[in-house]
C-alpha cells in the first residue's frame, strides 16, 4: 500500500474527538478540494510503499486501541479491506474517515466518519476543467452514503465556509431517504489556523444551538496547528 504518514496523536474531529489513536494516512483521492489541508496525501502519489504487516508493525508500537484510516481517501487505496480485516483481527476500534463516494464493500469498521463534499468544495481554475467536472459529478453521493449508514455505526461531518452553506446542509441529508437525527450532523468549520477556527466557529455554535446540530471542533489545528503527525 502507499502510505502517506503513520502516526499517534489524539481524534482531532468528531464524536471521538480527543482519544488517543493511531493514524495510517493513505495516499490518493477521487476528489479536489478547493480548501484540501492535505493535499500531500490528496493530490500527488506522494508516499512509501508498505507491507500490511509492516504497517501493523509501526501501529502495534502505539499505546492506543483507536486506529483511524484516512487520507486522502481511504477507500481507493489498493489493499484498505484487507489492511482494516487485520486491525480488526489484532482488536483495534477502526475509524474509517471517508467522503462516502465509495461503498463500504463489507471493510471492517466500527465508526464510518462520513464528511460528504458541499458546493463550496468544488476548485476553481487552478484545475482543468476535467477535474472539476469530475468532482462536481462525485462529491455527493447519497445512494452510497445510505448504505455506510444502514451497515455502519456514523457520523456525518460537513465543512462549513459560509452561512449560506446551511442551506444545502439542510437539504442533503433529505435525499438519503433515511432519518438523519439533527445531533448526528456535525458542523466543522473550515481553516488551517486556531483564529480562523474560532471566527467561523462562534458563529457555528450558534446554529447548533439554533439547529440541534452538533459543533465539531478541530483540536488537533487548535494545539498543533496545520502540520503533518499531528
Amino acid at each position: 500500500m502507499l502510505i502517506s504518514e503513520i502516526f499517534y496523536s489524539i481524534q482531532g474531529e468528531g464524536e471521538l474527538a480527543g482519544v488517543p489513536s493511531a493514524f495510517i494516512r493513505t495516499t490518493g483521492c477521487n476528489l479536489r478540494c478547493a480548501w484540501c489541508d492535505t493535499r500531500f496525501a490528496s493530490w500527488e502519489p506522494e508516499g512509501t510503499e508498505m507491507p500490511i504487516d509492516g504497517i501493523l508493525r509501526q501501529v502495534e508500537a502505539f499505546p492506543a486501541r483507536h486506529c483511524v484510516l484516512t487520507g486522502g481517501e481511504p477507500m481507493v487505496a489498493r489493499g484498505i479491506h484487507d489492511l482494516a480485516a487485520a486491525l480488526r483481527q489484532r482488536g483495534w476500534h477502526i475509524t474509517i474517515e471517508t467522503a462516502g463516494t465509495i461503498p463500504p464493500g463489507g471493510i471492517a469498521c466500527d465508526l464510518a466518519s462520513l464528511s460528504p463534499k458541499l458546493h463550496n468544495s468544488t476548485p476553481g481554475t487552478e484545475l482543468p476543467a476535467a477535474w472539476r467536472a469530475k468532482h462536481e459529478r462525485l462529491r455527493w453521493q447519497p445512494g452510497i452514503l445510505r448504505e455506510w449508514i444502514d451497515q455502519y455505526p456514523w457520523q456525518l461531518k460537513f465543512v462549513v465556509v459560509e452561512e449560506p452553506d446551511l442551506a444545502e446542509i439542510t437539504a442533503l441529508p433529505a435525499q438519503l431517504d433515511c432519518a438523519i437525527p439533527p445531533h448526528k450532523i456535525l458542523l466543522m468549520p473550515e481553516g488551517v489556523t486556531a483564529d480562523t477556527l474560532r471566527q467561523r466557529g462562534l458563529r457555528l455554535v450558534e446554529i447548533c444551538k439554533e439547529r440541534g446540530f452538533r459543533y465539531c471542533p478541530r483540536l488537533h489545528v487548535d494545539l498543533f496547528g496545520q502540520r503533518r503527525g499531528a
